[in-house]
């Protein structure tokens, strides 16, 4: 049982990836998408396997006719940080209602640096699509004044990520603007990490 519990905590760039891109895709589809989000039974977690009922194409089989929920629940599993990732972004939407606060207003899309930033409903989203560049003082464009926090982390360690941004962190909206909006935030944003940020 000890060497099936190692085995299952190897860590792999292959996992940390999975889950890094689950993770990013999952909160663009949610935050660009219109007045609400829909889960499909097993993809909040990244479900292994598809779903197929039972049917003619299939000689009628039930092998593929099954959700395995347990695989979140299992703590030697890393399925359980994806799960914890959307009940994150399903808690912020509760909190800040961004989805009925009218449509994103993107402000980057940087096909070179592979960098995404929109904002919605008083929140800023911000997306590093890059395979290995992380960039400090990242410019990320705001039309409103003040200081920002982080509200949601997909590198957070809780996520199972590498835990590489300071969750206590303050963002400066300052002069001059950018991309067309009145100021600009300077973050800090490793790879294949997205982060969304809250005014205070």
């Amino acid at each position: 049982m000890n060497v099936m519990k190692r085995v299952l905590k190897l860590e792999t760039p292959v996992i940390e990836r999975g889950i890094a891109l689950h993770n990013i895709i999952r909160l663009l589809a949610y935050g660009l998408g219109d007045e609400a989000t829909v889960n499909f039974i097993g993809n909040e977690f990244g479900h292994p396997e598809w779903l197929d009922f039972p049917r003619v194409g299939n000689n009628e089989s039930f092998h593929y006719c099954r959700r395995q929920f347990n695989l979140a629940d299992d703590p030697n599993l890393r399925y359980k940080f994806m799960n914890l990732f959307d009940q994150a972004m399903n808690e912020m939407e509760e909190k800040h209602q961004f989805l009925s606060g009218g449509p994103a207003y993107v402000t980057t899309k940087h096909e070179k640096d592979k960098v995404v930033v929109f904002e919605r409903g008083g929140l800023v989203f911000v997306f590093n699509l890059h395979t290995t560049n992380t960039y400090t003082d990242y410019w990320v464009a705001t039309d409103v004044p003040g200081q920002y926090r982080l509200v949601l982390d997909s590198d957070s360690s809780k996520f199972g990520g590498n835990g590489r941004l300071n969750s206590d962190q303050i963002y400066s909206a300052m002069e001059p603007g950018h991309q067309g909006r009145r100021y600009h935030l300077s973050v800090y944003i490793p790879p294949r990490v997205a982060i969304v940020l809250k005014r205070v």
